[in-house]
């Protein structure tokens, strides 16, 4: 089975332009995270959709799927964890424990702040995670990255056509990222950026799928207002 898994657990204490967690902001005549659940579920290659959510924000999000006419049985929601993995691991669990758990099941993972996937990303997550267990969105960076020790002077600069900036989606076998997962000592899930360095600390290969620089995700407020710029360029697929 094929899910889909949009995370929302955080509350955004970057953001400050409100007292709501920031995939709650409104952009355009939606909310954030209204954007990006349509977005999944548009597409009909996925069996359920999950939502993990702050869980002092269910009920919130239920009242805002009410008012913008979201009504899919496919729509799940569940109680997002203290950071993105453990949410990961809580959609899982509930996938595990109600749904499924065979081997051949997926998921594909991503932020509510991003709104502005697309149909062709999503679709090559699919198909990628089907074929390779694991695939990681990115877009070739194309600034020079310069790496500093001490925050004080350049200790490498690696070269530029290596160098990709991680996006989401981020797709995976389900039984396989649960098992390395639970294979990682606590100090090293408390050093996870993502959940695809799960995988790399494995010595596992992850895929990479082709992103779109406007796939950005919306975590200041400069980003909230190009968010806005691009929207009222009627983005589309």
């Amino acid at each position: 089975m094929i899910f889909g898994a949009v995370l929302a657990g955080g509350v955004g204490s970057r953001m400050k332009l409100a007292d709501i967690p920031k995939q709650f902001l409104p952009l355009g005549k939606k909310p954030i995270i209204i954007h990006t659940v349509e977005k999944f579920l548009a597409n009909d290659r996925f069996d359920y959709v999950y939502v993990g959510i702050n869980g002092d924000w269910v009920l919130y999000f239920e009242d805002l799927l009410k008012k913008y006419g979201v009504n899919d049985p496919r729509l799940k929601i569940v109680a997002g964890g203290s950071d993105r993995n453990s949410t990961i691991m809580n959609v899982i669990d509930d996938i595990n424990t109600n749904i499924s758990d065979s081997d051949d099941d997926v998921i594909i993972t991503h932020d509510a702040v991003r709104p502005f996937l697309t149909t062709r990303i999503i679709n090559q997550n699919i198909d990628g995670v089907i074929k390779y267990g694991m695939c990681d969105t990115v877009i070739s960076a194309t600034d020079t990255i310069v790496v500093s020790e001490d925050g004080e002077y350049i200790s490498e600069v690696p070269p530029r056509d290596k160098q990709y900036q991680g996006q989401t989606p981020q797709s995976f076998n389900i039984n396989l990222l649960k098992k390395l997962y639970s294979e990682l000592t606590d100090k090293q899930k408390a050093e996870l950026t993502d959940a695809c360095k799960i995988c790399t600390l494995a010595g596992k290969k992850v895929r990479l799928i082709e992103g779109e620089v406007y796939n950005i995700k919306i975590t200041t407020v400069s980003d909230y207002k190009i968010a806005q710029s691009i929207l009222g360029g009627n983005l589309s697929d």
